[in-house]
Protein backbone atom coordinates (compact mmCIF):
# COMPACT_ATOMS: atom_id res chain seq x y z
CA UNK A 1 0.00 0.00 0.00
CA UNK A 2 0.61 3.74 -0.58
CA UNK A 3 -0.02 6.58 1.08
CA UNK A 4 -0.88 9.91 -0.48
CA UNK A 5 -2.74 13.32 1.06
CA UNK A 6 -5.36 10.74 2.71
CA UNK A 7 -5.21 8.23 0.08
CA UNK A 8 -4.49 4.57 0.32
CA UNK A 9 -3.55 3.24 -2.64
CA UNK A 10 -3.21 -0.57 -3.30
CA UNK A 11 -0.60 -2.18 -5.06
CA UNK A 12 -1.25 -5.27 -7.06
CA UNK A 13 1.60 -7.32 -8.07
CA UNK A 14 1.56 -9.06 -11.34
CA UNK A 15 4.39 -11.20 -12.95
CA UNK A 16 7.02 -9.36 -11.01
CA UNK A 17 5.86 -5.77 -11.18
CA UNK A 18 3.38 -3.96 -9.45
CA UNK A 19 0.72 -2.11 -11.21
CA UNK A 20 -1.60 0.45 -8.89
CA UNK A 21 -4.96 0.13 -8.62
CA UNK A 22 -6.60 3.52 -8.36
CA UNK A 23 -10.23 5.01 -7.69
CA UNK A 24 -10.78 7.86 -10.23
CA UNK A 25 -10.62 9.90 -7.06
CA UNK A 26 -7.74 8.50 -6.30
CA UNK A 27 -6.18 9.37 -9.72
CA UNK A 28 -7.38 12.50 -9.74
CA UNK A 29 -5.66 13.48 -6.50
CA UNK A 30 -2.40 11.70 -7.65
CA UNK A 31 -2.41 13.64 -11.00
CA UNK A 32 -3.34 16.70 -9.23
CA UNK A 33 -0.24 16.18 -6.89
CA UNK A 34 2.35 15.67 -10.01
CA UNK A 35 0.98 18.59 -11.32
CA UNK A 36 1.56 20.76 -7.65
CA UNK A 37 5.10 19.27 -7.67
CA UNK A 38 6.03 20.33 -11.67
CA UNK A 39 5.13 23.38 -10.74
CA UNK A 40 6.98 24.02 -7.13
CA UNK A 41 9.79 22.24 -8.95
CA UNK A 42 9.97 25.13 -11.47
CA UNK A 43 9.67 27.84 -8.95
CA UNK A 44 12.79 25.67 -6.98
CA UNK A 45 14.39 26.08 -10.54
CA UNK A 46 14.34 29.90 -10.47
CA UNK A 47 15.98 30.22 -7.15
CA UNK A 48 18.85 27.71 -8.30
CA UNK A 49 19.23 29.67 -12.17
CA UNK A 50 19.76 32.94 -10.00
CA UNK A 51 22.60 30.91 -7.92
CA UNK A 52 23.78 30.23 -11.04
CA UNK A 53 23.85 26.62 -10.37
CA UNK A 54 24.03 25.41 -13.89
CA UNK A 55 23.87 21.24 -12.91
CA UNK A 56 20.98 21.54 -10.31
CA UNK A 57 19.14 24.03 -12.84
CA UNK A 58 19.40 21.27 -15.91
CA UNK A 59 18.46 18.39 -13.31
CA UNK A 60 15.63 20.12 -11.51
CA UNK A 61 14.23 21.62 -15.16
CA UNK A 62 14.33 18.20 -16.40
CA UNK A 63 12.30 17.14 -13.43
CA UNK A 64 9.06 20.10 -13.47
CA UNK A 65 9.06 18.19 -17.09
CA UNK A 66 9.15 14.93 -15.76
CA UNK A 67 6.43 15.25 -12.77
CA UNK A 68 4.30 17.41 -16.00
CA UNK A 69 4.66 14.39 -18.22
CA UNK A 70 4.11 11.39 -15.69
CA UNK A 71 0.62 13.36 -15.18
CA UNK A 72 -0.18 13.59 -18.28
CA UNK A 73 0.65 9.71 -18.90
CA UNK A 74 -1.59 8.86 -15.54
CA UNK A 75 -4.39 10.72 -17.18
CA UNK A 76 -4.33 8.61 -20.01
CA UNK A 77 -3.63 5.36 -18.02
CA UNK A 78 -0.02 4.76 -19.33
CA UNK A 79 2.31 3.69 -17.20
CA UNK A 80 6.60 3.46 -18.18
CA UNK A 81 9.08 2.15 -15.65
CA UNK A 82 12.00 3.91 -16.27
CA UNK A 83 12.57 7.80 -17.75
CA UNK A 84 13.65 6.49 -20.85
CA UNK A 85 10.09 4.31 -21.04
CA UNK A 86 8.16 7.97 -20.40
CA UNK A 87 10.28 9.70 -23.39
CA UNK A 88 8.51 7.05 -25.96
CA UNK A 89 4.80 6.99 -24.42
CA UNK A 90 5.23 10.65 -24.67
CA UNK A 91 6.51 10.22 -28.38
CA UNK A 92 4.29 7.89 -29.24
CA UNK A 93 1.34 8.80 -27.56
CA UNK A 94 1.40 12.51 -27.92
CA UNK A 95 4.07 13.64 -30.41
CA UNK A 96 3.46 11.35 -33.09
CA UNK A 97 0.04 12.24 -33.14
CA UNK A 98 0.63 16.06 -33.10
CA UNK A 99 -1.51 16.50 -29.77
CA UNK A 100 1.93 17.98 -28.69
CA UNK A 101 4.62 19.92 -30.92
CA UNK A 102 8.01 18.19 -32.04
CA UNK A 103 9.99 21.42 -30.86
CA UNK A 104 8.28 20.32 -27.71
CA UNK A 105 9.29 16.63 -27.92
CA UNK A 106 12.83 17.79 -28.81
CA UNK A 107 13.22 19.89 -25.59
CA UNK A 108 11.80 17.51 -23.24
CA UNK A 109 14.55 14.70 -24.87
CA UNK A 110 17.23 17.56 -24.90
CA UNK A 111 16.43 18.28 -21.02
CA UNK A 112 16.81 14.48 -20.30
CA UNK A 113 19.98 14.24 -22.41
CA UNK A 114 21.65 17.36 -20.97
CA UNK A 115 20.28 15.72 -16.98
CA UNK A 116 21.70 13.01 -18.03
CA UNK A 117 25.18 14.01 -19.06
CA UNK A 118 25.07 16.67 -16.13
CA UNK A 119 24.27 13.93 -13.49
CA UNK A 120 26.50 10.96 -14.71
CA UNK A 121 29.08 12.25 -17.30
CA UNK A 122 32.37 13.90 -15.16
CA UNK A 123 33.47 15.25 -18.19
CA UNK A 124 30.01 17.33 -18.91
CA UNK A 125 30.15 20.71 -17.85
CA UNK A 126 26.79 22.19 -18.31
CA UNK A 127 26.97 25.87 -18.70
CA UNK A 128 25.25 29.07 -18.18
CA UNK A 129 24.31 29.33 -21.84
CA UNK A 130 23.07 26.03 -22.15
CA UNK A 131 20.80 26.47 -19.26
CA UNK A 132 19.36 29.90 -20.42
CA UNK A 133 18.54 28.26 -23.87
CA UNK A 134 16.04 25.42 -22.31
CA UNK A 135 14.70 27.89 -19.52
CA UNK A 136 12.16 29.98 -21.57
CA UNK A 137 10.71 26.97 -23.29
CA UNK A 138 9.92 25.36 -19.62
CA UNK A 139 6.82 27.18 -19.02
CA UNK A 140 5.57 26.83 -22.73
CA UNK A 141 6.23 23.14 -21.64
CA UNK A 142 4.67 22.97 -18.62
CA UNK A 143 1.44 25.10 -19.79
CA UNK A 144 1.14 22.88 -22.86
CA UNK A 145 1.14 19.79 -20.78
CA UNK A 146 -1.13 20.64 -17.64
CA UNK A 147 -3.96 22.05 -20.52
CA UNK A 148 -4.22 18.54 -21.48
CA UNK A 149 -4.31 16.91 -18.59
CA UNK A 150 -7.18 19.20 -17.58
CA UNK A 151 -8.80 19.69 -21.32
CA UNK A 152 -12.36 18.68 -20.23
CA UNK A 153 -12.57 18.12 -24.25
CA UNK A 154 -10.11 15.31 -24.55
CA UNK A 155 -11.44 13.33 -21.34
Amino acid sequence: MVSTEGHTILRKHCKGRSRIMLTSEEKKALIDNKVKRSHETWVETKGIIESKYWYAAANRMYYACYYMVSALLLKNELNAHTHSGMIGLFGLNFIKTNIVSPELGKFYSQLFELRQTGDYDDWKIITETEVMALAPKVELFLDTLEKLIYDKHLQ
